[in-house]
């Protein structure tokens, strides 16, 4: 992407070295290695885990999950009890999703529990997808769109039914007031 920039002399519009950084979390956690992320998240944006306790929450619960997945059932327990039953006794989500977790050190294999779905790709990619999605919202890149996506359903609706209209005869939107009440065709 830098190069292309480079050569076109095009603004690329977006701070490359925060898309790499961003890659970087995704990558650790889709590896196995939270503590990277969480570090890399905090360079990032120093308050973005303390400003969202549940982001925060679920690396902590992704971490639990790598230490159960690699038979680390000492470290994952001691820091289950440290680290995420406290805030399971501030938080009813919390804790049900922590029960969850500890489901999987209930079983010998825990890829045959019920929650063996914890063990998946997919649940490391929510926990980077969550991440990704924090760091872009602290970064102003998500989250404050131009044009709220509800005001642009409606216009969508009313070019729709400006389209319709020479088709068929149907009940329309009044857009001229607040309430939107049906008009009559």
């Amino acid at each position: 992407a830098e190069s292309f920039a480079a050569e076109t002399g095009l603004d690329p519009g977006v701070d490359l070295e925060s898309i790499a950084d961003r890659m970087a979390t995704r990558k650790a956690i889709q590896n196995g290695n939270v503590q990277f992320a969480i570090e890399k998240a905090n360079d990032l944006d120093p308050l973005i885990l303390d400003q969202n306790p549940q982001l925060y929450f679920h690396l902590q619960q992704q971490k639990l999950i790598e230490l159960i997945r690699t038979n680390q059932i000492e470290q994952a327990l001691q820091f289950a009890q440290e680290e995420l039953a406290p805030r399971g006794e501030e938080n009813r989500e919390f804790l049900c999703e922590l029960e969850r977790v500890m489901a999987l050190v209930a079983f010998e294999d825990a890829r045959t529990s019920p929650v063996a779905d914890l063990l998946d790709p997919a649940q490391r990619q929510r926990t980077a997808s969550e991440l990704n999605a924090a760091i872009l919202t602290s970064q102003g890149l998500i989250g404050f769109e131009k044009d709220p996506k509800l005001l642009g359903i409606l216009k969508m609706l009313e070019w729709m039914e400006e389209t319709l209209s020479d088709k068929a005869a149907f009940p329309h939107l009044d857009f001229s007031t607040s309430g939107f009440p049906l008009k009559e065709p």
